[in-house]
């Protein structure tokens, strides 16, 4: 049996039994070269960088169009590090599964070296501090999903480690955004040389986002004396340091045990799937879907690398705005997340199964074509009906792709205000269309709240996938009862009328009274969410 190893990679033959392609560079010679002269460091070690943004430098490796690989930085959890990459000399094993049951495998070995993100691990930490400091870095990229950029509460506090992070300054951070700016303060004072910070994550905006955040932190600090106000002016002149807006699409989702079981069989151990304590699921191995976007504003003071060469799109501002736009709030997300809901609700284990229940794969089509196309502008680089149509026909209903409902609930308050909110925005903020003739986006955050209720469409107790606001969206349904419509009066009213969630009160944009009434519908009593579905869908 092979082993994921850099080792193993020696047994050419064997592996070319199990249909694994190999790196075609010389790993140690990267791994050297890494070192000495780092070009990229990503944060965020999970899935989608392992399929996704690792792959695309490994390929630029392949065809020697590159000679250092990603230092891959986690700052949330520390076991991906230590249980997935250290022991598999940060490979990956990357299965691409396509619509018609077939798979393409590659070992990724894009990565040139793997740390902890965190002051804790003192050496690591020394590590990441003498890399920024590196002229050669160009690019610190980012997946740490949408939570990642938060630095308030609901009721616009500072959450807890940022107040912390306030006071104390760049010596020890724990917030992601000040392990940033940490360690760009460290940039600043080894000379200040040219740096690109790019979030690779689906926020509306995501490198305004981005800097806006670690500005926020930068500018406390400098109030409070804990670093030098020319900092300021580093962080803040865009010719120095820049954050380019970008838009992804992969799916990742958490690897499956057919998709382990299957490695096994051809000869290749120990692809166990683990899960951590802070519950991230993940294996040696990442399985995903084929089709795959990155665009990127061109912006990088610094040069960075050639990933057009792998099928990246670099681009004006504008064209990517309009790209995330088209996908994270008409295309994909919002399909992603109506079906999420759903899907819980209803008791489906796969997306693509969803897709094949007739009201549910009407409903995204309803949320796409009707009621959000109309918001989309056209990125030029991507035709939009092209992609929609993709997206509903050919990736959601993939039944090879083994992606849950359950892991795409996951973060919703987070994901709520880009995926929904932004469309509901733009109607509000254009007289030629009328946001009070939406029909199933509202259907849509009904079943949210409905979903917040822990409690399927049986009438039984349902886990709810993890939610940095589960707790305080939770306490506003404690006297919601199933079957009892009339405890819903006044229930949604914090959660409808909050700005943090939506981007604007839905009351006051006249949507409020009928996700309320949809709501009561689907409380009605058991199966009332399917019969709600089957009284607008069927």
């Amino acid at each position: 049996m092979l082993t994921l190893n850099k080792d193993s990679l020696a047994n050419k033959k064997d592996w070319g039994a199990t249909g694994v392609a190999l790196p075609q560079f010389d790993i140690d010679k990267m791994r050297l070269q890494t070192k000495s002269e780092p070009i990229w460091v990503h944060i965020g070690s999970g899935n989608i960088f392992r399929g996704f943004i690792a792959a695309l430098q490994h390929e630029l490796l392949d065809i020697g169009k590159a000679n250092t690989g990603i230092v891959a930085v986690e700052v949330y959890d520390e076991e991906i590090i230590q249980k997935i990459y250290k022991p598999h000399d940060d490979l990956s094993l990357l299965v691409l599964l396509n619509p018609d049951g077939t798979t393409d495998k590659r070992i990724i070995a894009g990565v040139g070296e793997s740390l902890i993100g965190s002051p804790e691990n003192k050496n690591d930490w020394e590590r990441l501090k003498s890399i920024f400091t590196c002229p050669s870095l160009q690019m610190v990229s980012f997946t740490i999903t949408e939570k990642g950029y938060s630095l308030k509460t609901l009721d616009g506090d500072y959450l807890p480690d940022v107040k912390y992070d306030l006071m104390k300054g760049p010596s020890s951070p724990r917030n992601t955004m000040s392990k940033a700016l940490a360690l760009a303060y460290e940039r600043f004072k080894a000379g200040g040389c040219p740096i690109a910070f790019v979030s690779m994550d689906n926020c509306s905006n995501n490198g305004d986002i981005l800097r806006n955040a670690m500005l926020d932190i930068a500018t406390h600090w400098v109030e409070n004396n804990l670093v030098e106000p020319s900092f300021f002016d580093y962080i803040s002149n865009l010719e120095k340091v820049s954050f380019p807006w970008t838009m992804i699409d992969k799916i990742t989702p958490r690897p499956s045990e057919i998709i382990r079981d299957d490695l096994e069989k051809t000869g290749v151990a120990g692809m166990d799937i683990i899960c951590t304590d802070k519950k991230t699921y993940i294996a040696p191995f990442v399985n995903a879907e084929t089709p795959q976007y990155l665009v990127t504003e061109d912006s990088f003071p610094n040069r960075r690398p050639t990933l057009e060469l792998g099928g990246a799109i670099f681009t004006t501002r504008e064209n990517v705005k309009n790209a995330e736009r088209m996908k994270v709030t008409t295309c994909l997300n919002p399909l992603h997340t109506a079906l999420a809901i759903f899907g819980c609700l209803l008791g489906y284990r796969l997306i693509a199964d969803e897709m094949r229940d007739a009201r549910l794969h009407k409903l995204v089509g309803k949320i796409g074509y009707n009621e959000g196309m109309p918001v989309v502008v056209d990125p030029i680089i991507i035709d939009p009906m092209e992609f929609i149509k993709e997206v509903i026909e050919k990736r959601l209903p993939n039944p090879f792709i083994p992606d849950t409902p359950q892991r795409i609930a996951t973060d919703t308050s987070q994901k709520i205000p880009i995926r929904f909110g932004e469309t509901l925005k733009f109607y509000l903020n254009h007289d030629e269309l009328d946001i009070k003739s939406l029909r199933f986006i509202p259907l849509v955050l009904a079943g949210w709240c409905r979903y917040l209720m822990a409690v399927d469409d049986n009438g039984d107790e349902m886990p709810l996938s993890s939610d940095p606001m589960l707790e305080e969206l939770q306490q506003n349904f404690i006297t919601v009862k199933l079957g009892q419509p009339a405890t819903a009066e006044g229930a949604l009213k914090p959660i409808l009328s909050s700005k943090k969630l939506f981007g604007l009160d839905l009351y006051e944009a006249g949507l409020g009274e009928q996700i309320e009434d949809y709501f009561k519908q689907m409380i009605a009593g058991k199966n009332a969410v399917n019969e709600t579905l089957n009284k607008y869908l069927g």
